[in-house]
């Protein structure tokens, strides 16, 4: 498999960077192609602009990207990790939950990357929610976060981690058509002593191993289970469910 790791962490000598350097020497060993976008190191810009098009602009900012899309005129680093992400047959996705969400630097990421024409679309007959430009394609999050597990759980002052992650997972990775697989959350991190690295580590390592065959999320399939009003089809929601939950099969 290629398998192409987006990496967010600014210090090389974190845990993070520790477990990055883990997953690429599991996954070559394995056998896989690896690459990273390490997007600190790379000095990546987060700031989604008029500047990404390479065009005039024409009107609005969706009406100018569409025409930079159309005209095949973005900017080389947007290009260049999208060629990345179609060459790829999984995407790991790495960073700490900061203020419950990604660093700023992978949302821009997302929003520069994951543009018109690649990311969404502006038309109802977009495909998505299972059926993306990137459909086929497996997808992780690993995640590390300084909150105890206890702090992520469904009574969890924080919140569900499934909850936070929700979109994240739904609503970039499986809205642009790949399989999302269960995350690999590395709670309490700041206090991960030699034993509790070495546990770590040993999790993230099976988890890679069977990055292939892992069961991914059942999330519902925009073209199977919603009506023509994009609500899901009545008698599909499981029994008792609200919210984010309505979204599973």
């Amino acid at each position: 498999m290629k398998i192409h790791i987006v990496y967010a962490h600014p210090h090389a000598a974190s845990l993070n960077a520790a477990l990055r350097d883990e997953a690429v020497q599991t996954l070559e060993g394995l056998g896989h192609t690896v690459t990273v976008s390490d997007l600190y190191a790379m000095r990546w810009n987060p700031v989604a602009d008029f500047d990404d098009f390479g065009i005039e602009a024409e009107g609005t900012f969706v009406g100018t990207a569409v025409g930079a899309f159309e005209a095949d005129a973005m900017k080389a680093d947007i290009k260049a990790e999208q060629e990345k992400l179609l060459a790829a047959d999984a995407v790991v996705l790495q960073f700490p939950l900061w203020w419950f969400t990604v660093p700023a630097i992978m949302k821009g990421w997302i929003d520069r990357v994951f543009n018109v024409g690649f990311g969404y679309g502006v038309n109802r007959a977009w495909k998505r929610y299972g059926d993306g430009v990137l459909a086929g394609k497996r997808a992780m999050v690993l995640v590390t976060t300084g909150a105890a597990e206890s702090h992520l759980s469904d009574r969890g002052i924080n919140g569900s981690i499934d909850d936070l992650l929700f979109p994240l997972q739904h609503g970039v990775l499986f809205y642009t058509g790949m399989q999302v697989l269960p995350p690999e959350v590395v709670t309490g991190a700041h206090l991960i002593d030699e034993s509790g690295y070495a546990d770590t580590v040993k999790r993230l390592r099976s988890r890679l191993e069977t990055l292939a065959e892992t069961e991914p999320i059942a999330y519902r399939k925009q073209a199977e289970d919603y009506d023509e009003d994009k609500r899901l089809k009545p008698g599909l929601e499981p029994e008792g469910a609200t919210g984010f939950a309505l979204h599973l099969a």
